[in-house]
């Protein structure tokens, strides 16, 4: 309880300070697209900003079709980017949705997936590419990490190139991951922290985080059973935590929603996490 006090009093103190406090805040709060149930839908850009986030995280399409990614074109990828402009938000990061179906640890067509996605991330300057790995496609011996991990050497350097980020999100430790990001040698692979994910999978998120540090995290989703506040996760906790280790980048809720209106719950989400940072 001192812990959220002290958080409490630190955000009232930083509001009282003004914007050049404020300013010093590193990180903007972002929304999945396909928790608004807009997945590659450009529709999900202003909805993300009609409901007040700073950006939206856009998905890259499930079902590829003639050898290509559904946003793997030039005229739609121009037109998320003119659709930000007009609505004043920011596209905060891509997520490979694909390798839910074609796996990286051990499907060929997830390599190229990457290298495509790589170059769709960059041309829409959302500077992060999520890469997940749950189910089937999940992480779950020493010998699938490696592989990855040596898969992204090559891969790393074209991110590299292009000035993105690869995130990996998972569900296994922040050390396995970065055993995985050393072995590939490359310093756009870093770890996409899901708070939700790590603690249904029995581990201790606050000295994950601090043993990761913010350099090697580059987004970080927020999420909790039902509303946030109402679970387990104390993110009053997690926020001075973030602040802590300098984390400079986007939070996304990635929440369901519990009543049905994704508006009223996604905003219900948003304010309880803006009251805690102010």
């Amino acid at each position: 309880m001192m812990l959220r006090r002290e958080f409490l009093a630190a955000g009232a103190a930083t509001a009282a300070a003004g914007p050049l406090a404020a300013a010093r805040t590193a990180f903007r709060i972002g929304v999945t697209d396909w928790n608004l149930r807009k997945s590659a839908e450009i529709e999900a850009v202003a909805l993300a900003a009609s409901l007040g986030f700073e950006g939206v995280e856009i998905s890259l399409g499930r079902k590829p079709a003639g050898g290509k990614l559904q946003l793997d074109n030039a005229e739609i990828q121009a037109k998320y980017r003119a659709e930000a402009r007009k609505q004043k938000i920011r596209l905060a990061g891509t997520c490979l949705d694909v390798l839910h179906v074609n796996y990286l640890k051990n499907d060929k067509l997830g390599q190229k997936w990457v290298a495509d996605g790589i170059q769709i991330t960059k041309n829409l300057d959302a500077k992060v590419m999520l890469m997940p790995f749950f189910g089937k496609g999940a992480l779950t011996t020493k010998e699938e990490m490696d592989y990855v991990g040596d898969l992204l050497r090559e891969l790393g350097r074209e991110a590299e190139k292009a000035k993105v980020m690869l995130g990996l999100e998972d569900t296994i430790s922040a050390e396995d991951n970065v055993r995985i990001m050393d072995r590939s040698r490359s310093k756009a692979v870093k770890t996409y922290y899901d708070v939700g994910n790590s603690l249904n999978a029995g581990f201790d998120i606050f000295k994950e985080m601090n043993w990761l540090g913010g350099k090697r995290i580059c987004q970080i989703h927020l999420k909790d059973k039902g509303y946030l506040g109402d679970g387990k996760i104390d993110f009053a906790l997690v926020l001075k935590t973030i602040r802590d280790i300098g984390f400079q980048g986007f939070l996304n809720l990635e929440t369901s929603s519990p009543s049905k209106s994704i508006e009223a719950d996604m905003k219900r989400n948003l304010t309880f996490i803006r009251r805690l940072l102010a």
